[in-house]
């Protein structure tokens, strides 16, 4: 954790350059090194996203904008879960003028003339605050990392202990999760739909737990009975994954329940169609079927590269989305299986 004056940003404002002259004197005496003195209040908020102050020590009356003003533009600027004093500089010491800076958003005041330990030991106790509150944030950081490593991880076994019910290897898995990133890349998606969808994506066969293995082993074609039993893995997965406030398990339910949807309404389990189905099952009934075609199951043998993608350009527009084909084309198909 950092100590004090001797590692702490400030970022001092007074119109009065005497006042800015003596505040550096004093706090360079007490180990300050690193200070950004102003005069003009209307340089405080560039500077103030530029040096990330660990204080700031905050003139109230002065042109252009006054510290009353300064006090709410920065408001927007600190995140609620930090703290960040501001120091009032003050030579008003009126109940109302206090009233209405600690309304602002002040912490602490320091009246003028300054006394030299005064302002030190006000500054110095602010900033173990702010330094505690930080490494706590920091803490918390690290716990949260954590937590969603270790919740990755089960999701990860989940979706594994699925898969290896009908794959020896475990590695459908893992391939429809790294091509699924790259389609919803290549869809110009934002980067952390894109992270969420390469995620959730594995999950999207949990619900062959529920499916017994005489239906989901058979190496013939399946009865239009046993057909509808399969399908019911994607409502099974649904259920496993439903009602949870992650934003991962919301899209990894969306993804088991829809990436048997097809683009003209014939698929399942609820018969949707064209955008009614959501982008994570429409990116996953592409990557799905890719891999499934380029892989040997108990029923059939695996399909060429070139053969694999003939067959989903011919689907474009039934069961496939065309835009999500038309990026699809362009992937390096060969990396993926």
């Amino acid at each position: 954790m950092p100590n004090d004056l001797s590692d702490a940003r400030l970022l001092i404002v007074d119109d009065e350059d005497i006042n800015l002259r003596v505040l550096q004197r004093i706090l360079q005496r007490g180990g300050a090194q690193n200070m950004t003195c102003l005069n003009d209040s209307r340089l405080v908020v560039e500077n103030f996203v530029q040096i990330q102050p660990d204080i700031v020590l905050l003139d109230l009356n002065m042109p252009h904008f006054t510290g009353f003003e300064i006090m709410q533009l920065l408001k927007p600027l600190i995140a609620p879960e930090s703290f960040v004093p501001i120091l009032v500089l003050t030579a008003d010491i009126t109940s109302a003028t206090k009233e209405r800076a600690l309304s602002e958003g002040a912490t602490d005041f320091v009246t003028k003339p300054f006394d030299a330990v005064e302002v030190t030991l006000r500054i110095k106790n602010l900033l173990r605050t702010r330094f505690l509150n930080r490494h706590l944030e920091d803490r918390v950081q690290e716990r949260t990392r954590e937590i969603k490593e270790t919740q990755l991880e089960i999701l990860q076994r989940l979706s594994q202990a699925a898969e290896y019910r009908d794959d020896d290897t475990g590695q459908h898995t893992q391939r429809v999760g790294r091509m699924a990133t790259a389609l919803a890349r290549a869809l110009d998606l934002s980067e952390d739909c894109v992270k969420l969808i390469g995620r959730a994506a594995p999950l999207h066969d949990v619900g062959k737990i529920g499916i017994p293995d005489g239906i989901l082993l058979k190496p013939g074609k399946l009865t239009g009975e046993e057909f509808d039993k399969m399908k019911e893995h994607t409502t099974i997965g649904a259920s496993m994954l439903c009602d949870s406030r992650s934003e991962l398990l919301q899209s990894a339910e969306r993804i088991a329940l829809s990436h048997h949807e097809k683009w003209s309404g014939a698929g399942y389990p609820h018969g949707l169609k064209e955008e009614e189905i959501p982008i994570e099952g429409r990116i996953l009934a592409v990557v799905d079927v890719f891999d499934a075609l380029t892989h040997e199951r108990p029923y059939k043998s695996a399909w060429t590269i070139e053969d694999a993608v003939a067959e989903i350009t011919r689907s474009s527009g039934t069961h496939f989305d065309p835009q999500i084909v038309e990026a699809f084309l362009t992937l390096p198909h060969a990396e993926f299986v």
